[in-house]
């Protein structure tokens, strides 16, 4: 059952619009277009940790 991105109510499968609100409901490629956007979201969280234990565990110069 797809969720409204609009008023975020549950709608049956087969509409294509929001039975509540009439506003258009997501598809499948809005689905992949959001999962893409949480990969990378995870990969600058994972790059950002990485940064900042190299910079805490990388030796320092004296000089």
């Amino acid at each position: 059952m797809p969720k409204c991105l609009y008023c975020q109510r549950e709608n049956p499968s087969a509409e294509v619009e929001c039975c509540h609100c009439g506003m258009p409901l997501p598809t499948q490629t809005d689905t992949l277009n959001e999962r893409s956007q949480q990969r990378f979201m995870w990969f600058c969280i994972g790059l950002t940790v990485f940064c900042a234990v190299m910079s805490v565990w990388l030796p320092r110069s004296l000089v």
